[in-house]
């Protein structure tokens, strides 16, 4: 889930602006296929614990699961709405405007759900070891590295999202910076 779901989801979000200054028919290709392969691999993992041998109620009851599976319906409407809004020509001209920026503030939140349903899962599975008896101890390898991939996917979405709503890579805006000094009174521009 954390490399399928997650990361694939935010080389999507970063892909569209990574290629907005190419072909823009083959960015929102690209967005919308490599989002696409990131909803199938959330719903290969909600999939995976529907179909646990006890059930649905005995693997959806914590907080990680809730807001993992709320992760990947939205996902699935932006997808959806992404689509229909965006990609497909009759309907997209007349609401892509109004769309955009929800399409990019809900895309960021399920990205922003996703990370919090992998750091809360990383807790659960922690709590689970420890409760167990004869756990792992506090400064064992298991620990270290739950740790360690916790911190990585807390800084994962700070990268993702400062590149999603940076000016300098948004689609249409060329930012150069230029040393020049104005002709009439001698003072330097950045």
């Amino acid at each position: 889930m954390v490399i399928g779901f997650i990361l694939l989801s935010g080389e999507g979000i970063l892909v569209h602006r990574r290629l907005a200054g190419r072909c823009r028919a083959n960015g929102k290709l690209v967005h919308l296929s490599v989002q696409a392969a990131a909803l199938g691999f959330g719903l290969i993992g909600v999939w995976a614990k529907f179909k646990g041998k006890d059930g649905i109620v005995s693997n959806f009851y914590s907080l990680h699961s809730w807001i993992g599976l709320s992760s990947v319906l939205l996902l699935a409407s932006q997808c959806l709405i992404g689509f229909i809004s965006m990609w497909h020509r009759t309907e997209g001209w007349r609401t892509r405007p109004a769309v955009l920026p929800w399409h990019v503030f809900f895309g960021l939140y399920a990205f922003g759900l996703a990370v919090t349903a992998a750091e809360t899962g990383l807790q659960e599975k922690l709590t689970f070891l420890q409760a167990r008896r004869g756990g792992p101890a506090r400064k064992s390898r298991e620990v270290t590295l739950i740790n360690s991939i916790g911190i990585a996917l807390a800084i994962l979405p700070a990268f993702v999202i400062l590149a999603a709503i940076s000016p300098r890579h948004r689609e249409g805006q060329i930012t150069k910076f230029i040393n020049s000094k104005d002709a009439e009174n001698g003072k330097s521009h950045v």
